[in-house]
């Protein structure tokens, strides 16, 4: 790969080839199973509002080797689906390397990545930080996955089937949809998302009108090599809770879980959880990613986990070391006893320029 050629190519203007060969290049890399490699996220991403470049890096014979989907902002490129995905990369062959440095130049000045998988040795000087990226291994539905969870896994499932009991005896009839395309029920999604973002005080993802349209238009993609996938639990009338994320073959991306706070007692995101854990089967799930994140769930529920990386390709020194400063601090401040009171002091940190 030393003399491989790089070129920005607008995601609309990628030739048939160069599509066929990011599937090929995919199907023979099992790290890049996730539905954020497939090309009809980019594609999503980009037809609703926010450019994608492409850059396709071909050999000396003019055969694809890799593609990186990314955004440009300014001098900055970042991967797609920023600030919403939760695994980045090039796609490239199992043990490729990748000409990092041949990023930048007319005009960009860095490459930044907070969810980079561990796809080639070439980002290992760049990286600042990794962090687990949890996931459910069920294989074989619920019991499988009790076969392989933690003690705290199968309690916590436990107390969700009593829960959903409960749920039936003292509200209604519990009714779980594991793939819905009610766009109404999709608008709650977001507006309970949103509700949760501005109680915490986090940047509101949804603030852009583009990202709400992104949801819709994932929704509207049907089949099982790529499509949106929104799950509901109902008891009566209620929403208890919802789930929308992405699928590509066999994995499920855990990607925007909410629940009605009004019945925060019964653990309802637990409850769904358990419930797309036992339609995996039918459904053709094998895996289900939770994403990066601290949520105490997430560490109960896990059955494996994913590094993901935080960093910066730059000639900038003062760049890489205003972006390792920063990680520094976020880190130090979750990590701190006072961490309830810093949380805001972090996703400040997190929206600092760079």
């Amino acid at each position: 790969m030393s003399r491989t050629a790089l070129q920005a190519v607008a995601f609309d203007e990628l030739s048939p080839a160069q599509l066929d060969a990011w599937h090929k290049l995919r199907a023979i890399n099992p790290m890049l199973d996730s539905p954020y490699f497939h090309p009809g996220f980019a594609g999503a991403v980009h037809a609703a509002g926010n450019p994608v470049h492409v850059y396709v890096g071909t050999g000396p014979t003019g055969e694809v080797e890799s593609l990186f989907p990314v955004h440009r902002d300014g001098g900055v490129l970042r991967p797609v689906g920023w600030p919403g995905a939760d695994f980045q990369g090039p796609i490239l062959a199992p043990g490729t390397a990748y000409p990092v440095g041949a990023l930048l130049g007319g005009g960009v000045r860095a490459l930044e990545f907070d969810h980079l998988l561990e796809l080639a040795g070439d980002f290992q000087p760049w990286i600042t930080g990794s962090r687990p990226s949890p996931y459910l291994d069920t294989t074989g539905g619920l019991d499988g996955y009790l076969s392989r969870a933690s003690k705290s896994g199968k309690d916590n499932m436990g107390q969700a089937r009593r829960r959903t009991a409960k749920a039936e005896r003292e509200i209604g009839p519990v009714r779980f949809v594991a793939d819905s395309l009610d766009e109404g029920d999709l608008a709650k999604v977001v507006e309970l998302k949103r509700a949760q973002y501005a109680a915490t005080g986090a940047k509101d993802y949804f603030a852009e009108p583009g990202r709400r349209q992104l949801l819709t238009d994932l929704l509207r993609t049907r089949g099982t090599e790529f499509a949106g996938i929104l799950s509901t639990l109902y008891a009566g009338d209620t929403l208890l809770a919802a789930h929308f994320g992405i699928r590509s073959g066999g994995v499920l991306h855990w990607w925007f879980p909410v629940y009605d706070p009004a019945h925060a007692g019964l653990a309802p995101g637990w409850m769904l959880l358990r419930e797309l854990t036992m339609a995996a089967p039918e459904m053709g799930f094998t895996r289900i990613d939770l994403g990066r994140g601290d949520d105490e769930y997430k560490r109960r529920a896990k059955t494996g986990e994913t590094p993901v990386c935080q960093g910066m390709v730059t000639r900038s020194s003062a760049r890489r070391a205003l972006r390792a400063a920063r990680e520094s601090l976020v880190t130090a401040a979750k990590d701190s006893p006072l961490g309830p009171q810093l949380r805001r002091v972090v996703r400040k940190l997190r929206t600092i320029k760079r």
